[in-house]
């Protein structure tokens, strides 16, 4: 091969990295966190990412029934669990269809603000505050009611109303207003 050619084949190289490389510079500049087969941005709001994340496309669902959307792309900040499509699945069979039904909506809203906590809870504020409280913390929610965090080894948990007990699978997703913890199970108030 010639030096012409060396030169040539050299630079579609790098012009291959550097148009590639632009999704890359991206995440290597913000500290993504991958959610649902979708990385998760810290420049972007609530909405903004979970639309993107496969594991939450049940949640973006009620979310957008419940009339919420403008109020989770908001400033906030917030905390929010959010429960997996999984976890909407253990729910019985026709409960997800039923609370997206318009009738349903102020019951809809109730269960989903339950997921919400006023301001921005890193997994390390919380685990302080459970041990603070000697091995639980309650701390109340948008709606109104309180969640109970626990922890157990180096998990961490919470017990909504009814007693359910959801374990947090991803802690500290940043986002532009807020952070997402995501939860194996759906609370109820």
């Amino acid at each position: 091969m010639n030096t012409r050619s060396k030169i040539a084949v050299f630079g579609m190289i790098a012009l291959s990295f550097a148009f590639s490389g632009n999704a890359a510079a991206q995440q290597m500049k913000e500290k993504t966190v991958m959610v649902g087969g979708a990385a998760i941005y810290p420049s972007k709001n609530i909405v903004e990412n979970a639309m993107n994340s496969k594991d939450h496309k049940t949640l973006v669902a009620a979310v957008k029934a419940a009339g919420l959307v403008e109020t989770l792309q908001s400033k906030g900040p917030f905390t929010v669990f959010a429960p997996t499509d999984a976890a909407f699945a253990k729910l019985p069979a026709g409960t997800v269809e039923n609370l997206v039904k318009p009738e349903n909506k102020a019951m809809l809203t109730k269960i989903l603000t339950y997921h919400v906590l006023p301001g921005k809870y890193s997994a390390k504020q919380v685990w302080a505050a459970v041990k603070a409280g000697n091995g639980k913390a309650m701390m109340k929610t948008v709606q109104g009611e309180e969640l109970t965090f626990w922890t157990k080894g180096k998990d961490l948990y919470v017990t909504d109303a009814k007693g359910n007990k959801a374990k947090v699978t991803i802690a500290d997703v940043n986002q532009s207003n807020g952070v997402i913890h995501v939860i194996d199970t759906v609370l109820m108030p």
